[in-house]
């Protein structure tokens, strides 16, 4: 039996990103499975890094109860983060430059080492250096942000854009720190890291664990985002976000037409 073109799947995500273009789901007609859309996300992501760009990190997706309700799905992903993502701290976008951008507060970690799959729980405290508060801009390639799970994963997980705010030492309790997402100095959106699956540290042992499976380790001064914390807000040309978080303090930016 032949399986899913992979290259032609990949084809189709990075045309639609660049053209800014929707196009329909691809999983249901192609018989793309997990294991198959993650070869399409390493497909595309090869791509991105043909043109010049490079790996920084990792993030992980629908670690909310939020967020599986919003996509309607109900399983942890993860996905690649490239440098041409990165949007400076305070830094501004183009709206124009996505299909249908949404923003939502996360927690970034700073890799101190290249982390194990399979070690445990507590190599956590010296895998990672610092922590901050983060913002993800999320766009999925799909018409009406409507996707299965092999769409979502094969589409490198709906990631568009990332702002990390300032970087300060991981305080002793990450489990229940209050969350906001602010849009023009307005709270739209309050949540607890408690949301991330129940402590965003188990995100990280999760990301760690799900990308070894597929060959990925995390290396040494990567961006890990955990997860958002509250469900997405549609982003509007000339908002500023404003993204909070307990303890750690804010990450922020503007988005321009």
């Amino acid at each position: 039996m032949i399986g899913p073109d992979i290259a032609g799947i990949a084809g189709q995500l990075v045309a639609a990103a660049d053209s800014g273009t929707a196009i329909p789901q691809l999983a249901a007609e192609t018989g793309l499975d997990v294991d198959a859309a993650y070869a399409v996300q390493a497909e595309l992501v090869r791509r991105r890094l043909e043109r010049g760009e490079r790996l920084v990190g990792l993030k992980m997706g629908l670690t909310s109860k939020a967020k599986m309700a919003q996509v309607g799905v109900d399983e942890v992903i993860w996905g690649r983060l490239t440098d041409a993502m990165r949007i400076p701290d305070g830094g501004s976008l183009s709206v124009g430059d996505f299909i249908h951008p949404r923003v939502e507060p996360e927690v970034a970690f700073l890799l101190d080492r290249q982390p194990d799959p399979g070690e445990p729980v507590a190599g956590f405290a010296t895998a990672v250096r610092a922590v901050a508060p983060a913002i993800e801009l999320i766009d999925s390639r799909y018409a009406d942000f409507t996707f299965s799970l092999p769409d979502v994963i094969a589409d490198n997980t709906s990631a568009g854009a990332f702002v990390v705010g300032p970087w300060c030492p991981v305080p002793d309790g990450l489990d229940n720190l209050g969350v906001l997402l602010e849009i023009d100095g307005r709270v739209v959106q309050v949540g607890s890291t408690a949301a991330i699956l129940g402590d965003p540290r188990r995100a990280f042992d999760e990301g760690v664990r799900l990308a070894g499976q597929h060959g990925v380790r995390l290396r040494t001064g990567w961006v890990f985002l955990a997860g958002a914390a509250t469900a997405a807000v549609a982003l509007r040309p000339g908002a500023h976000v404003r993204a909070v978080v307990e303890k750690l303090g804010a990450a922020s930016l503007r988005a321009a037409a």
